[in-house]
């Protein structure tokens, strides 16, 4: 296990152990967040734990061609149930995604340190969120890391039913008019792969992630 040092620095993402863990310790700082993104790595850790820097064995993705509207999604959608914005309510957005409660999860992984990381990644520029309201009010959310050809989602919430499946197809659908080459989403998840992500081979996300 690699422990690391001040200098910003990460090890081959292969010498990751076989649940996908690269590194342990280190800090949030900016700098070592967006070397971390660029190699494919990404903090995920409770909060009584040292920080644990992940590179999966399998990544989930999504292709944008790839992606599922069910019938349903389609008719809110042209409802206009729910108004979408971006970048207009970033720490409101995390914020909700540290607190929603989480089928088989006790707590959050989201702690108090990271949303604070991830604020300063978002003054930066490089932490984005998608917001989705309902009656002015917010309702469901997402946040991630924008790397200019990939978007590396963090985490989503919902308050009322399919608002952040709304977040999720607004959010793809701008990355693909934009010529992302697709939308990382980390590890497997039913909700995820309803939505048409996929699993593929860690060395397959890194070809793309550096392509």
């Amino acid at each position: 296990m690699y422990f690391l040092t001040k200098e910003f620095y990460f090890p081959p993402v292969e010498t990751a152990s076989q649940e996908g863990i690269v590194a342990v310790g280190g800090n949030l700082s900016p700098e070592r967040l967006i070397l971390a993104y660029q190699s494919g790595i990404f903090p995920w850790f409770e909060d009584d734990e040292p920080i644990l820097w992940w590179s999966p064995p399998e990544r989930m993705v999504l292709f944008f061609d790839d992606l599922k509207i069910s019938k349903s999604m389609r008719n809110i959608i042209n409802r206009k149930q729910f108004k979408v914005t971006f970048n207009t309510a970033f720490r409101d957005v995390i914020v909700n995604c540290k607190k929603i409660s989480r089928k088989d999860q006790p707590g959050t992984w989201i702690t108090d340190n990271m949303v604070d990381a991830y604020c300063k990644l978002h003054e930066l520029g490089i932490a984005k969120s998608v917001e989705v309201w309902e009656n002015e009010e917010l309702v469901g959310g997402l946040y991630g890391v924008d790397l200019g050809h990939v978007f590396c989602g963090e985490s989503m919430f919902s308050n009322v039913s399919n608002a952040s499946k709304f977040a999720f197809i607004a959010l793809a659908k701008q990355l693909e008019m934009a010529n992302y080459r697709l939308l990382d989403c980390q590890v497997y998840n039913d909700h995820l792969a309803s939505l048409g992500c996929v699993e593929i081979e860690r060395e397959d996300f890194l070809m793309v992630l550096k392509g």
